[in-house]
C-alpha cells in the first residue's frame, strides 16, 4: 500500500499534485472534463487542509516546446468553475516567475502551471528539469493514474527530490483494480476491443487462467480472424501479430469468444452503405467496421450472469455513429445488470458517458496504457517511486 495525502500533514506546505488534465478542448474550451472531475477530492482535501496547491500536468503532444493550441489556460478556467476559486494559471511550469508566484500563494489557494510538455526535459525525465519543479514545492502528490505508466519528469523524476504521496484518485485506481484482479467474483469476464491486439497480449496472457469468458471485438478481433485465415479485406489488421494471434487462439480456445456476423462498409465513412455479412463472408474490398446483430445477441447471453468484468476498448469503430451500435448495445446491457464491472480507456468511457451509463459501473478508470499495464501486472514508475505505507 502507498501513503496518500491522508497519511500526512499538509497545512501551510506547498504541494505540488501530478494531474492528468489531458482533456480534448473545442473550440478554446474543454470537451470533456472527466479527468478534471475526478480529482477534486484530492484537489478540495489539500485546500481544506490549508495546503497551498500547485498543479501540474501535461496536454497533448507538443514537441517539447511551446505550443497555443495546447496551453492549459481552457483546462483552469473550468477547473475555476468545479471548485467555484478562481484557479491562478501561470504561463510556465518553471523559473523565476513560477517561483514568485507560489511564493505568494495563500493557504487553501491553487495554481496551474502551463503544459509540462512545452520542455523537452519533461518526457526526457531529465534530473534538473525534475529539480526545477520540485523546487516550487514541499510535498509531492502523484494523483495522474493515466500517466503513471510513463517515467517522466513531472510523474517519475519530482519524486526522487520530494517525501512523494499518492492522491486519492490514484488510491482509488490502484485499490479497485488490484482488488479485481485479486478477488474476482466469478462468472469474471473480459471484454477487449480497439485496434490493436499487440497491446494487449501480455493482459490476455495473465488474466486467461482467471477469466471465464474473453470477447473480442474491434481490429483486435480482425486480426483474430485473419490469424483462421478468414478473409478480412481492408479491414484494420495487424499483420506482424497474426503469429501472436494463433497462440491465443489455441490458448483460449474454451473461453474466447469472437464475432460471427459483422457490420462492413467499403468506406471508413458515416455515409458509407454497410452490409451485415457473417466472418466468412466479407468481400476483399470492404472493411470490418462493427460487431454484427448475432455477435451483439452471442456477447449479451455470455454476459447474463457476469460477476466481475474488465472491459478495454470499443467493439467497433465508436467515433462514427453507424460502427458505434454493437458496444453502446454491450455497455446498455451492463448497465442493466449488477457487479463489479471496471472500465478503462477513453473511447469506451465516452460511449458509457454519452449513454449516460458511466454511473452504473463500478469503476472508470482514468487510464488507457496504464489500466492496460497494471492489469497485466507490469510495474508502472510513477506508482514504484511512491512512499510505502
Amino acid at each position: 500500500m502507498k501513503k496518500t495525502i491522508k497519511d500526512i500533514e499538509v497545512a501551510d506546505k506547498r504541494v505540488l499534485v501530478r494531474v492528468d488534465f489531458n482533456v480534448p478542448l473545442q473550440n478554446g474550451a474543454v470537451a470533456d472534463d472527466t479527468r478534471i472531475r475526478s480529482t477534486l477530492p484530492t484537489i478540495e482535501h489539500l485546500i481544506s487542509h490549508g495546503a497551498k496547491v500547485i498543479l501540474c500536468s501535461h496536454l497533448g503532444r507538443p514537441k517539447g516546446k511551446p505550443d497555443e493550441k495546447f496551453r492549459l489556460d481552457p483546462v483552469a478556467e473550468r477547473l475555476s468553475e468545479l471548485l467555484h476559486t478562481k484557479v491562478g494559471k501561470l504561463d510556465d511550469c518553471v523559473g523565476p516567475e513560477v517561483e514568485s508566484a507560489v511564493e505568494n500563494l495563500e493557504p487553501g489557494g491553487v495554481l496551474l502551471l502551463e503544459n509540462t510538455r512545452f520542455h523537452p526535459g519533461e518526457k526526457e525525465n531529465d534530473p534538473e528539469f525534475a529539480s526545477r519543479l520540485a523546487k516550487l514545492a514541499d510535498i509531492y502528490v502523484n494523483d495522474a493514474f493515466g500517466a503513471a505508466h510513463r517515467a517522466h519528469a513531472s510523474t517519475e523524476g519530482v519524486a526522487h527530490y520530494l517525501p512523494a504521496v499518492a492522491g486519492l484518485l490514484m488510491e482509488r485506481e490502484l485499490d479497485v483494480l488490484s482488488r479485481t484482479l485479486e478477488h474476482p467474483e466469478h462468472p469474471f469476464v473480459a471484454i477487449f476491443g480497439g485496434a490493436k491486439i499487440s497491446d494487449k497480449i501480455g493482459v490476455v496472457e495473465r488474466l486467461l487462467d482467471r477469466l471465464d469468458k474473453l470477447l473480442v471485438g474491434g481490429g483486435m478481433a480482425n486480426t483474430l480472424l485473419r490469424a483462421q485465415n478468414l478473409e478480412t479485406g481492408k479491414s484494420l489488421v495487424e499483420e506482424e501479430s497474426l503469429e501472436t494471434g494463433r497462440r491465443i487462439l489455441n490458448e483460449a480456445v474454451d473461453k474466447l469468444v469472437l464475432p460471427v456476423d459483422v457490420v462492413i462498409a467499403e468506406e471508413f465513412k458515416s455515409e458509407a452503405e454497410t452490409k451485415v455479412v457473417l466472418v466468412d463472408r466479407v468481400p476483399p474490398d470492404w472493411r470490418i467496421l462493427d460487431i454484427g446483430p448475432q455477435t451483439i445477441d452471442l456477447f449479451k447471453d455470455k454476459l447474463k450472469s457476469v460477476k466481475t468484468l474488465v472491459w478495454n476498448g470499443p467493439l467497433g469503430a465508436a467515433e462514427l455513429e453507424p460502427f458505434a451500435q454493437g458496444t453502446k448495445a454491450v455497455a446498455q446491457c451492463l448497465g442493466e445488470q449488477d457487479g463489479v464491472f471496471v472500465v478503462g480507456g477513453g473511447d469506451t468511457v465516452a460511449v458509457l458517458n454519452q449513454l449516460g451509463l458511466a454511473g452504473k459501473m463500478t469503476h472508470l478508470s482514468t487510464g488507457g496504457g496504464a489500466f492496460l499495464e497494471f492489469l497485466e501486472g507490469k510495474e508502472l514508475p510513477g506508482v514504484a517511486v511512491l512512499q510505502d505505507r
